[in-house]
């Protein structure tokens, strides 16, 4: 018996060991050698200064700015250490509720608009999808003019220009990033910061 407790001790120090230890460190080798960037959190600068990543979504008030996904991750939303969506079903009252306040809080902010898109009315899986579909920034898209005083033409240009097509031409659907976006904006108006 004590022959047997031995030998799972070490089995179980040589597992930690190899998948513990040297197989999450080859791993992330591998990634800062052949995806730096992105192994580094996809991190997006402005004039030296991180602004964002380009793979994590954040909470975005301001009018001028286009915004994205509800979120339910962390308390705040938008919390890349608490990914994950409400977990309220569709029979919820609660859920009812606050997408009835969304809707509302979307048709007073974007009177142009009528009836929201569901994107932006739902949350996404994560919590933090960086990404909306081109239907929801057009649906923005007279408010974030009237803010910044543009003519509603270019900035349908814009979002026409930060449309990302299907990967592979078939994979998944037509999507913006919503800081790609925001900062193209920024770019075209001469505004700098949030």
């Amino acid at each position: 018996m004590l022959k047997h407790l031995w030998t799972a001790v070490r089995m179980t120090v040589i597992s930690i060991i190899i998948f513990g230890l040297c197989y999450p460190l080859a791993i992330w080798g591998i990634g800062r050698v052949a995806l730096p960037w992105q192994s580094a959190g996809s991190f997006v600068r402005v004039g030296g200064h991180v602004v964002g990543s380009a793979i994590i979504g954040q909470s975005w008030k301001q009018r001028r700015y286009f915004h994205g996904r509800p979120s339910a991750a962390g308390k705040e939303g938008y919390d890349p250490t608490a990914t994950g969506g409400s977990n309220l079903g569709p029979d919820s009252k609660a859920l009812l509720a606050r997408e009835r306040a969304t809707i509302a809080h979307l048709q007073l902010a974007n009177p142009a608009g009528g009836e929201p898109p569901i994107d932006l009315v739902t949350e996404s899986g994560s919590g933090i999808d960086p990404d909306i579909a081109p239907a929801d920034a057009r649906y923005q898209a007279p408010r974030v003019a009237a803010a910044r005083k543009l003519p509603l033409r270019r900035v349908l240009a814009l979002i026409a220009q930060e449309t990302q097509p299907r990967e592979l031409g078939m994979f998944g659907e037509p999507r913006i990033n919503v800081l790609a976006l925001n900062l193209a904006l920024d770019r075209l108006s001469g505004a700098s910061g949030r």
